[in-house]
């Protein structure tokens, strides 16, 4: 059976934020739904405000993969079980909440350092705008549109 958007979307930030707290979670949260509602570029253009699509959207999410570097990548979504309370962030964030600070936040990533890179990804889409826990978040800058 099929997983329904709902349960694709709390197993995803179990498994890319769940180490984060509720904080971290709740960024995730954020920056997913910042991209199913973006009215441009690329996430506009190929996820079309599909919730679904931006989840499974191919290598945007390392917890989408099922292999990562031609290794099986045993934390991913589907063997992910999330709890009552990554339910509870998901269903906050498809409410239409957002986690303050955050702005119009499309990416984060971990560093696996103290710094945060002023742009990301290298292709200068996003321009630094916050660190939460040990992820660092980008908000789009004008060459996102162009996507």
């Amino acid at each position: 059976m099929p997983l329904s958007d709902r349960e694709l979307f709390a197993r995803l930030i179990k498994c890319e934020a769940e180490g984060e707290g509720e904080i971290g979670m709740k960024a995730v949260a954020t920056v997913v739904m910042n991209r199913v509602h973006v009215s441009y570029g690329e996430y506009f253009r190929v996820c079309q405000g599909s919730l679904r699509r931006v989840i499974l959207q191919p290598f945007q999410f390392t917890c989408a993969l099922t292999t990562v570097y031609g290794q099986y990548n045993p934390q991913n979504i589907y063997n992910m079980r999330p709890d009552d309370f990554h339910y509870q962030i998901a269903d906050w964030a498809l409410s239409g909440n957002k986690l303050s600070g955050l702005g119009r936040a499309l990416w984060y990533y971990n560093p696996y350092s103290s710094v945060c890179a002023t742009y990301f990804p290298k292709t200068k889409t996003g321009i630094y705008v916050t660190r939460i826990a040990q992820h660092c978040f980008y908000n789009p800058t004008p060459l996102y549109a162009k996507t």
